[in-house]
């Protein structure tokens, strides 16, 4: 009785060795799987991080058609690509919906815009507030020799008294270091902000000045934001408003009753 059971010890060791080897092989071949499994997210970027480096990405997120994925970039640029990341496109991207065409790519850009927006520091900024109960706020990207920057800024007054806030923004058209970026800095950097820009953008001549500003970050921001001219006028919503528009029609954008 001994003797058979020494013998049948071996087997069952054996047999328990085995057991756990295929275990071990099993563990192994799950690791290995979730390890080489990457999501499409992780594919995308390492294509187009592949593809070109300078490539900065900010976010990847499935579209709302099945196997494409936005790609936003830091620069607010959304581009398209496939599941795999093989294939890239860009170009607005519209949804055939019962009431006529919806830009799906314009309100990704909104919902963008908007956080930036709301994320800004009002004490960087030259604001005409409300006059009484403020109704509406425009946030405006201007250039002090822009000719509908000027125009626009002469119905300040008109805004102010239906009750929208006015933040300026700077937005210098020939770039950081040019006159009118110089032109900016002094009346970011003058005692009275406000006496400063609208003298400035009546076309008289205010004091040079120079001081730590925040013109060019503001720069950087429009083109982020896709400002391609001025002024670009802002809503609280993100909507972009490019151009100058009459003081009425900006309190009908912003659904204010006259």
């Amino acid at each position: 009785m001994k003797t058979r059971s020494m013998t049948v010890l071996p087997r069952l060791l054996q047999g328990s060795q085995s057991l756990l080897a295929l275990g071990l092989l099993l563990v192994a071949g799950l690791f290995s799987f979730s390890v080489q499994a990457a999501t499409p997210e992780e594919m995308i970027l390492k294509k187009l991080e592949a593809a070109g480096p300078s490539i900065s990405v900010d976010q990847i997120r499935p579209s709302i058609i099945e196997s494409i994925y936005e790609v936003e970039l830091k620069t607010g640029e959304i581009l398209y690509s496939t599941a795999d990341g093989s294939y890239i496109f860009t170009g607005d991207l519209y949804q055939v919906a019962p009431q006529g065409f919806k830009n799906i790519s314009e309100e990704r850009r909104m919902t963008a815009r908007a956080t930036e927006i709301s994320n800004l520091d009002e004490s960087q900024m030259i604001v005409f507030p409300a006059k009484g109960e403020q109704k509406g706020q425009i946030t405006v990207f201007t250039d002090i020799d822009c000719v509908y920057c000027r125009k626009l800024h002469k119905e300040v007054p008109e805004l102010n008294e239906m009750g929208i806030k006015v933040r300026y923004l700077g937005f210098p058209r020939a770039g950081i270091g040019s006159g009118s970026y110089y032109s900016m800095v002094s009346v970011w950097c003058a005692e009275n902000q406000q006496n400063a820009m609208t003298r400035a953008k009546l076309g008289e001549s205010i004091e040079e000045k120079q001081c730590e500003n925040p013109i060019a970050d503001q720069y950087r921001l429009g083109q982020k934001l896709g400002v391609q001219g001025t002024p670009a006028i802002f809503l609280e919503d993100g909507r972009l408003l490019p151009g100058y528009m009459p003081a009425k029609r900006l309190a009908t954008a912003l659904g204010i009753k006259l």
